[in-house]
């Protein structure tokens, strides 16, 4: 599939879109996108690692168009009704967005209001707050990423962490392992950690959060309590993206059950308004445990969402919902690819083969 996989992606899904084949091979169900923000303009990308899950604003408004021209574009209240035992149209599509970032009130709100659609914006408890914020694993990667070439060894709370930063990709390698090993500290833990990388490399050189670069700050800074209204006045729902985006699967089981619970009850108590969704950080395979899948339930969530699996006609778990992870490299083609169910079909049909040649 690593040989075919750019081929399907570059020829193959934009001439079967265009001729109509997705649409004429949909499956029944409900596919579900997700969005982690615009690119703002004047915004010059740092990596793909850190930037890549974001698109233009033009690209966006293109993928609204297609999903609005092919499928039903539900609204979160339709699929809330749905949860509790209503009906859905059937080839239902319902938008997300990630990490409350305020670039989703800037740039990505206005497009949404313009073509008439509604999102779930998930966001962490640092958006129920005044204070701007930035994600944590962000921030440690801008420090990795423009630190002096050597080793880095840093010691804070009994843990020590060593490694080579050399080239950018032994840096983002570097970056990863360490986002997974500091995943497993509670938030405050974390914070005094990335502050003692930050004394061992030196400040990022980014200047965001106080306003100095409005351009970085739509970027990377992440949305306030009273940005976070505006979104909710703008008639888009608010979901919870755990207290501080780590990856629950390196946790104990009692801090993961801490971000989920408390991150719920924070979102509430500042909207003042049920917040009945939560999509897992990261939200891939090696990220959420069956365990966490339980907490969402126990944390009296009406749904969860992963971000992968996701299509028309793949199965719909309530606390397992599967997600289409849109991304920079995401041609028009591949997404109805990917929304129609025509690829996760395809998946299981290579799966199938795969085990007749074992079995052969």
């Amino acid at each position: 599939m690593r040989i075919v996989s750019p081929l399907l992606k570059r020829v193959v899904y934009p001439s079967l879109s265009s001729m109509g084949v997705f649409q004429s091979t949909t499956a029944r169900g409900l596919a579900v996108v997700t969005y982690h923000g615009v690119l703002p303009g004047g915004y010059q990308p740092v990596d793909t690692a850190l930037d890549g899950n974001l698109i233009t604003r033009e690209t966006l408004r293109r993928q609204l168009r297609l999903l609005k021209a092919h499928y039903d574009v539900v609204s979160p209240d339709d699929v809330l009704v749905w949860l509790q035992g209503g009906e859905l149209p059937a080839r239902a599509v319902l938008l997300t967005c990630d990490d409350g970032l305020l670039n989703h009130l800037t740039d990505l709100l206005p497009v949404l209001q313009q073509e008439g659609v509604k999102c779930i914006f998930f966001v962490t408890a640092a958006s129920a707050g005044a204070e701007r914020k930035m994600l944590w694993y962000e921030d440690l990667f801008l420090l990795l990423v423009r630190a002096q070439e050597g080793q880095l060894k840093v010691s804070c709370g009994g843990i020590e962490i060593c490694g080579a930063l050399s080239s950018r990709e032994q840096r983002r390698t570097f970056w990863w392992n360490l986002v997974k090993r500091l995943s497993q500290l509670d938030a405050e833990a974390r914070y005094a950690f990335l502050s003692a990388i930050r004394e061992q490399t030196g400040p990022s050189s980014w200047r965001g959060l106080d306003g100095a670069d409005p351009v970085a700050c739509r970027r990377f800074g992440l949305l306030t309590c009273a940005e976070l209204s505006e979104l909710a006045k703008a008639g888009m729902t608010i979901g919870a993206h755990t207290v501080s985006h780590p990856v629950l699967s390196q946790m104990s089981p009692e801090l993961a059950r801490v971000e989920i619970v408390n991150c719920r009850e924070q979102l509430q108590s500042a909207l003042r308004q049920p917040v009945w969704a939560l999509a897992y950080p990261f939200g891939d395979p090696q990220s959420v445990t069956e365990q966490v899948v339980q907490f969402a339930g126990q944390a009296g969530f009406a749904a969860a969402f992963l971000n992968f699996g996701g299509g028309l006609g793949a199965g719909l778990p309530r606390f397992a919902l599967p997600r289409i992870h849109v991304t920079s490299e995401m041609s028009l083609g591949e997404l109805d690819a990917h929304v129609s169910g025509f690829q996760v079909r395809l998946q299981k049909f290579a799966g199938r083969a795969s085990l007749n040649r074992i079995g052969g």
